[in-house]
């Protein structure tokens, strides 16, 4: 086959090609050889490098999707427990306000209640303060009413006549008439 070719090779090298669509079986010839070798060479030792290197990436693509998807299965999950959470806050809060509502009610009526009992004392107290005064005043008018009295009816006798006595005498009368009222 080699003398076949020769002539093709030596032809080849003294034409030169006046058109781009001429073939060259010389190039033609060397390009398949290089071809040739070049994918013996790649197919015996870049090729297995190349695949592995493929089936690596995509072992390492398909385990971060994987850990993706349980991420994000794991955020999802997180995110219901915190909206769980947060609604539980909210019904314990609103729980907690209306609790602090009823007490602050509650205390609101019992400092009402102790004001109206101060208040209702502090009235009685005057009331009673008020009586004694006028009890006081009353008992104080009727003494200078008796002294009044005395003095007008002593006058009147011109004679000197027992205070003491007197006085009961007039006390009695007073009493008998706030008796008889």
């Amino acid at each position: 086959m080699l003398p076949y070719w020769l002539p093709l090779l030596q032809e080849a090298e003294e034409h030169v090609p006046t058109s781009p669509f001429e073939p060259e079986f010389g190039v033609i010839f060397w390009t398949w050889l290089v071809f040739g070798a070049l994918f013996f060479v790649l197919k015996k030792y870049a090729w297995p490098a190349i695949l592995s290197a493929t089936e690596e990436r995509e072992r390492k693509i398909a385990h971060q999707l994987e850990e993706a998807e349980r991420m994000n299965a794991e955020a999802k999950a997180a995110l219901e427990e915190h909206k769980a959470l947060v609604a539980g806050a909210r019904d314990e809060a609103s729980k907690l306000i209306g609790e602090a509502k009823t007490v602050g009610e509650a205390e609101r009526e019992a400092i009402l209640n102790r004001a109206r009992e101060e208040q209702e004392q502090l009235v009685d107290r005057a009331k009673r303060e008020i009586e004694a005064e006028r009890e006081r005043a009353i008992a104080e008018l009727r003494r200078e009413a008796v002294d009044l009295s005395l003095a007008a009816a002593s006058r009147l006798v011109e004679a000197k006549l027992d205070d003491e006595a007197n006085r009961k005498l007039v006390m009695s009368y007073l009493d008998s008439l706030e008796q008889a009222r």
